[in-house]
């Protein structure tokens, strides 16, 4: 079957909501990076290439990465979506949309999986208004057909960061709600979540500084809505957890 043809004059669409964090747009290449969140890749409309630590570059239309796994990207400049899920239910949740898939340096890849409702996204320009039911549906298929489950006490630690992203909460305070002491909390998260307290804190961060951006903020403005010192922090970090400049998928985004 022939695959469709990227359309054209399509600008970044980014959608977060809840426990979803989306992205679909012409990427070209990323450098070694970590997300504070597990991630599903697809390459829209035909294949992209991943490198993890140690591994030769691998050719794949799908991708499911762990939360701190470092990996490259080289997408060639066509449209990839890429789909993060808060790891509140299991930090495996999305390997439920791939098919056929293979272990490698602690991540999956594979031939196939959910590509079309993700396309359909990309492809409506009006998509910031449906994204949020298409996407939540689309994580309880994946939950459903994904085995795993996250400690009940990191999990209500997750779930209460979410809920208040701003709130100034110490790894004490969150550590003692549960019954753990600080030391233990910060050990069993990265081992659960796979990125540190800290870490998890700042992808939240920028998870409120992309918002503002969608929301019509510039750089500047995000930056400091998301509580970073200054713009130069802001893209310091997002360079660090996407492999590459805010300016490359934040610019010209849908609205």
């Amino acid at each position: 079957m022939n695959e469709p043809a990227a359309p054209h004059g399509l600008g970044p669409l980014w959608h977060v909501d809840g426990a979803h964090t989306f992205f679909a747009g012409p990427l070209a290449y990323n450098a070694s990076h970590r997300h504070g969140a597990p991630v599903y890749l697809a390459g829209l409309y035909g294949c992209f290439r991943i490198r993890f630590d140690g591994t030769a570059w691998i050719t794949c239309r799908t991708a499911f990465v762990p939360a701190g796994s470092a990996h490259e990207l080289d997408c060639g400049g066509d449209p990839l979506a890429v789909l993060y899920l808060e790891p509140e239910a299991s930090p495996l949740a999305l390997m439920g949309l791939m098919r056929g898939a293979t272990p490698i340096a602690g991540a999956r890849v594979a031939a196939g999986g959910e590509i079309v409702p993700l396309r359909a996204l990309y492809e409506d320009r009006g998509a910031c208004s449906w994204a949020g039911e298409a996407l939540a549906d689309l994580a309880g298929f994946s939950l459903r057909h994904t085995e795993g489950s996250l400690d009940g006490r990191i999990a209500r630690v997750v779930s209460r960061l979410g809920a208040e992203p701003q709130s100034a909460l110490s790894a004490d305070a969150l550590a003692r709600s549960v019954g753990l002491s600080s030391s233990r909390l910060q050990h069993l998260f990265t081992q659960e979540i796979g990125v540190p307290f800290r870490r998890y804190r700042s992808w939240l961060r920028m998870r409120r500084a992309i918002t503002a951006v969608v929301a019509g903020a510039n750089f500047t403005g995000a930056a400091h809505a998301a509580g970073f010192a200054d713009q130069a922090h802001f893209a310091n970090d997002f360079r660090r957890t996407f492999g590459a400049p805010a300016s490359r998928s934040l610019l010209g985004v849908r609205r």
